[in-house]
């Protein structure tokens, strides 16, 4: 698309919007502008509204016009589905002609293999494009008009809806009221008394399968005394085939399952009977078991032929491309042995594991079936050897977003033991706050690169069995050799670090394990004037942060629990939570050495524990509403030869966009710490104020408002404080009984634009309570709307990408 055309399209797309979604209708049409439910008292209407099969365009507020409908109208005007058929059929031509030399020539060049799979990739391209539109009709949305039909099947819908949870006497009527060209629907429901399940019972007649059943009635979806609901019967149903699959019933399916609800009128409850069926031709159900296993890896592309090279280990039969992959790490990943019963579970965790191993394309597990023995076979191929990933955008830490670039080059199964290497560098340039100069926004550059292998085991002195033991925790061993270079206004700072590290998970992917056995680093600053006075000042009154930015080696072990309830983080309808705890030990080691020994060495040390609980948790309040919160708790305590001092890396420090956002990043607190004032009587929140301890609390409510746009109203609260009493920051030592008044709230409003891939948020955040200042005066929340955006300082705006939490 050429300059003229983007110009069209910006003045067309004018045009468009400012038309009413009324204009250019035909006699007897409607569009749908509001569609509503009434009536409802017990029942889901989250659920109900979904099921409204004409819902009113998104429109721009006070007005009668769409930007929705507007990208599709122009989508439509610019959508040649001729050319695109053409073009799939030439496509088809080429790949077929190069089909004819493979079958010819026995093997193609790469060249013309990397063609072959880039036809495949354009063909499957434009099949999107003929079945869902270009891509102004897939972002944007056609005009709903009003359809009698729909509107019935609605109407169905809801019925057959309240009658599936327990409403078999309620009913739904709806009326259509228009006013010109616009179509007003509302559905009446009449709910009445809905059936409670009084109770359950099970009907066999194979033994077997009735005594596995009893056996698991704790584990029922069914549950009594609760209102009746059908989704709980699938639920049951589904959880009874999963059960027998995991007894060796390979072939059960929850067709043979029937339920039999008998109502009862007047006392308003249900008694559900769970029948199982015979097979049509069987008198029982047949139980399944193994026998051996065969394992292939087929070339990576159909147009390439080589041989395999075939072996055997622990009863798995290999047949292995080019003999490049460890069958000892395969089988690990393989749940599955000879004269086992079938387990529908063990399959599933072996396609999960072995995928993992980020070693296949894909892994597809089928079964060939002799009597009641089953011959598992599994078949893989390799996924690309080299994948290079090359990202330009944007990003922010502090106050301004900047410009990044990052390179990252990945290496499968490097010594063909499964092994993955990683090599990534990274370069941003950002804007900060400077703690020397005297106020506006400076420039901050970063760069990193490290090289770290990843084995796809616990690389620890452990009798050899635990690689098949710990096979289902997808356990993995992390080395890495890094090299970070940070350039602020006050101070450059360069580190050279190692790492030995431990990650796996439980097998319900709920728990998350790390553990950093050797995080070694050496660190070496470079000061600013300025800065070097500030920290010298600060010495001479008995603050020792200098010695943060002495030439250091700062080591450390640490530990890391993840607990992911319910997929926090996916998109979902159900409540969803994450716990992160977090604990280290710095300077373990040095616990075992002579102190006196290292007070003349040339490099600082530091001892230190250290310990964060971050919980989080979103709460849907409906299908376009929800509540988040995070609370984050840390404490950080140097001690032995650390002087008092942390290393700098490992301070707590409150304010941002993640954190309480009514504050700069990084300068809130500590404590009742009141800063500087400057000339306009704002406080001077030039400097950075570390902590060793830190709470915050963000409370969150988002809305969606239009199409990507997205809506948020929060309330923060948190500050920081330190162990001991600081001389140059009276009142940042924490103390039970004050602590609670020093509390920081923050609150505000914010805007969100949600790209699924990208987030852009903007927030603006007001000072409500302030504990610099002194007691009874750090309510200041009035003085917002005594001014333009309140007192100076009073109001910060972050900018971010992503959600703060």
């Amino acid at each position: 698309m050429n300059k003229v055309k983007y110009i069209n399209f910006l003045f067309l797309l004018f045009l468009i919007s400012s038309c009413s979604l009324t204009k250019g209708l035909k006699e007897n049409e409607y569009v749908v502008y509001q569609a509503k439910i009434e009536g409802i008292e017990k029942s889901d209407k989250d659920a109900l509204t979904r099921l409204i099969k004409q819902s009113p365009n998104t429109r721009i507020p006070l007005l009668n016009t769409s930007v929705g409908v507007a990208f599709y109208r122009f989508g439509l005007l610019t959508f040649d589905s001729a050319k695109i058929i053409n073009k799939r059929k030439e496509l088809f031509e080429e790949r077929d002609a190069l089909v004819e030399r493979q079958n010819q020539e026995e093997q193609l060049a790469r060249k013309e293999v990397k063609r072959y799979n880039k036809i495949n990739s354009q063909i499957t391209s434009l099949d999107k494009k003929l079945e869902f539109g270009n891509f102004f009709m897939r972002t944007g949305n056609a005009r709903v008009i009003l359809d009698s039909m729909e509107t019935m099947d609605t109407e169905r819908q809801m019925t057959f809806y309240l009658a599936n949870n327990g409403f078999f006497d309620s009913f739904v009527e709806y009326k259509v009221e228009t006013e010109g060209k616009k179509a007003f629907v509302t559905y009446q429901i009449t709910e009445k008394e809905p059936y409670i399940i009084d109770s359950v019972y099970s009907r066999s007649d194979d033994e077997n399968i009735y005594k596995l059943l009893n056996q698991s009635l704790r584990q029922t979806e069914i549950k009594t005394n609760s209102r009746y609901e059908q989704a709980q019967l699938s639920r049951e149903r589904q959880r009874v085939e999963d059960f027998l699959k995991d007894n060796g019933y390979y072939t059960f399916s929850k067709s043979y399952i029937e339920y039999n609800v008998y109502q009862d009128t007047l006392k308003k409850t249900v008694q559900i009977e769970q029948l199982i069926r015979k097979p049509e031709f069987e008198n029982f159900h047949t139980v399944y078991t193994l026998d051996s296993i065969y394992f292939s890896i087929n070339s990576p592309s159909d147009l390439i032929y080589d041989e395999e090279a075939e072996s055997t280990y622990q009863d798995i039969n290999f047949k292995i491309y080019r003999d490049r992959y460890s069958e000892k790490i395969i089988s690990s990943r393989i749940f599955l042995s000879k004269g086992e019963l079938y387990n529908k579970t063990d399959v599933l965790e072996t396609q999960r594991q072995l995928a993992n191993l980020d070693l296949f394309r894909f892994v597809n597990i089928s079964f060939d079936t002799v009597g009641t023995v089953l011959t598992p076979r599994i078949f893989t191929q390799p996924n690309q050897k080299y994948l290079i990933t090359n990202q330009l955008g944007a990003s922010i830490t502090e106050q301004v977003p900047g410009p990044f670039f990052s390179h990252s080059l990945r290496n499968r199964n490097l010594f063909r033991g499964a092994e993955i290497f990683e090599f990534n560098f990274r370069a941003g340039l950002e804007g900060v706050v400077s703690a020397t100069g005297e106020g506006g926004v400076f420039r901050s550059r970063e760069l990193n690169t490290s090289a770290s292998i990843i084995f796809p085991q616990f690389l620890i002195p452990i009798n050899r069995s635990s690689l098949e033991r710990f096979g289902r925790y997808n356990p993995r061993t992390r080395t890495l050799v890094g090299y970070n270079y940070v350039d602020r206004p006050e101070y450059t700072r360069e580190s050279v670090n190692g790492i030995l590290a431990y990650n796996w998970n439980t097998r319900n992917l709920r728990q998350q394990f790390t553990f950093n056995l050797l995080d070694a680093n050496f660190i070496r600053s470079s000061l600013s004037d300025d800065f070097r006075v500030i920290l010298e000042n600060f010495q001479n009154q008995g603050n020792n942060l200098i010695n943060s930015f002495l030439p250091s080696y700062v080591s450390s072990m640490s530990g890391q629990v993840v607990v992911n309830f319910n997929q926090y983080g996916t998109y979902q309808k159900n409540n969803a939570s994450l716990l992160r705890i977090f604990v280290e030990s710095g300077g373990t080691t040095l616990n075992f050495v002579d102190r006196s020994s290292l007070e003349n060495r040339s490099l600082a040390y530091f001892q230190f524990l250290k310990f964060q609980a971050d919980f989080r948790r979103y709460v849907p309040l409906s299908n376009k509403r929800t509540l988040a919160y995070r609370l984050n708790l840390g404490l950080a305590k140097p001690y032995g030869i650390s002087n008092g001092v942390l290393p700098y890396e490992k301070y707590f420090f409150a304010g941002g966009s993640t954190g309480i956002r009514a504050w700069q990043p990084r300068r809130l607190g500590p404590g009742s710490y009141t800063p500087p004032v400057n000339e306009n009587g704002s406080f001077d929140y030039r400097f950075e104020q570390p902590g060793d301890i830190l709470f915050e609390g963000m409370f969150e409510l988002r809305q969606k408002l239009y199409g990507y746009f997205d809506g948020a109203f929060f309330v923060d609260i948190g500050n920081s404080w330190t162990f001991e009493e600081d001389p140059t920051r009276p009142g940042a030592d924490f103390k039970f009984d004050r602590f609670y008044k020093e509390l920081a709230v923050g609150t505000g409003i914010g805007l969100r634009m949600d790209f699924d891939f990208l987030v852009l948020r903007l927030d603006m955040g007001v000072k409500a309570v302030d504990p610099a200042r002194p007691e009874g005066q750090r309510f200041i929340l009035g003085n917002f709307f005594k001014g333009f955006l309140g007192e100076p300082g009073q109001t910060v705006f972050n900018i971010g990408i992503g959600y703060p939490f």
